[in-house]
């Protein structure tokens, strides 16, 4: 086993980070000292990840001569509440923990948005460092600084931007991921395809059965791809003005799906599959996607064993949970659509009928 981490920088002047990318990386405790301010840690987990790395992870910094302390959260995105950020500021507080205190995210997606934000405000701001645990997390939520917890009017609605110190991706850890998480953070992988990587898309067409299989050289490489995309986004437009907010293609759909059924009813990446079947539906009857297009996006998410049916929750409670979208600007709905394959751009010029009708044509009971 190569225990010599990949490297993907994310530019941000004093604020830079590097995503170490590798196998074995949670017996690795000294790649995260340099990172510490104090050689004290909180390490936030929940209930299912904790069982399966918290002791080796704890081990391994206590080895170091690190104190730690453990924060278990229940498990699941109906957690990720104003009710669960508060258990950890109350054992932060117990245990008096201090601004230079570091809050290590031990987990996927949930736990890395929860963590982020608590460090974003505990005593006005803490360092923190992202381990994630899960494909999605790996590829996608760890990396750029976006922290945020659910509202029940809509996702990720109350959060902040604030960055890590390191992200540490141990593939290893996806060994354990159940397969439908592994589907679901796939999602995320063919989204950077879509929307920038022609030659990429094509390559996840090709080797989609490797990575179902969890083959560690496909995964070692969609791993680092996505964060090279992700890390040259965040660089360029950290704060989501302009070109990352192209990395939500299929997200504005996906959130009120999520939204609609009730958080945690579908994952995240399965919600945004289906969701980038819509945006290329409406792509399509907008002019810019060939039906042959439309196919690909369909087939490349079914290899993946992804839906591409989103339920039918009627035009009106669509647009009504679709308003709540981070992107809306002045009142108007702005979506991430493709004027080709490898080619997206965020637009609030599209035909309201248009989108109607994708809504009540594309989705379906059941």
């Amino acid at each position: 086993m190569n225990t010599t981490p990949s490297t993907v920088r994310v530019s941000l002047g004093d604020r830079s980070y590097p995503i170490l990318i590798g196998e074995g990386l949670l017996d690795q405790p000294r790649l995260l000292v340099p990172h510490l301010i104090q050689k004290r840690v909180a390490i936030v987990t929940n209930t299912t990840i904790a069982p399966i790395y918290l002791e080796q992870f704890t081990r391994g910094l206590e080895a170091e001569a690190i104190q730690t302390l453990a924060i278990t959260l229940p498990d699941g995105e109906a957690f990720k509440t104003w009710e669960t950020l508060n258990i950890v500021f109350d054992r932060l507080l117990e245990a008096r923990c201090e601004r230079n205190t570091t809050l290590i995210a031990l987990g996927g997606g949930v736990i890395g948005d929860i963590c982020g934000f608590a460090a974003a405000t505990y005593q006005r701001g803490m360092p923190f460092i992202q381990v994630p645990t899960t494909l999605l997390a790996q590829v996608d939520s760890s990396v750029g600084g976006k922290t945020a917890i659910n509202h029940p009017l809509g996702k990720n609605m109350i959060g902040a931007f604030y960055q890590p110190k390191l992200v540490l991706a141990d593939t290893s850890s996806l060994d354990t991921l159940p397969d439908r998480e592994l589907s679901a953070g796939i999602a995320e992988v063919i989204k950077y395809g879509l929307i920038r990587d022609l030659a990429f898309l094509q390559w996840l067409e090709d080797n989609m059965s490797r990575l179902l299989a969890r083959d560690r050289g496909a995964l070692a490489y969609a791993i680092l791809r996505s964060c090279e995309h992700k890390a040259e986004v965040v660089a360029a437009d950290e704060r989501e003005s302009g070109e990352r907010a192209l990395l939500n293609l299929g997200h504005t759909f996906g959130h009120a799906i999520e939204s609609g059924l009730g958080y945690g009813e579908w994952l995240h990446g399965e919600a945004v599959a289906a969701g980038t079947v819509l945006a290329a539906e409406l792509s399509a009857r907008m002019g810019m996607l060939t039906e042959s297009d439309v196919g690909r996006v369909r087939r490349i998410f079914e290899s993946a064993r992804l839906p591409i049916r989103a339920p039918k929750l009627g035009v009106a409670r669509y647009l009504e949970l679709m308003g709540h979208d981070k992107k809306v600007d002045a009142g108007r709905l702005r979506l991430v659509l493709l004027r080709a394959l490898g080619s997206a751009f965020l637009t609030a010029q599209f035909p309201e009928d248009t989108l109607a009708e994708v809504l009540s044509d594309c989705t379906f009971d059941g």
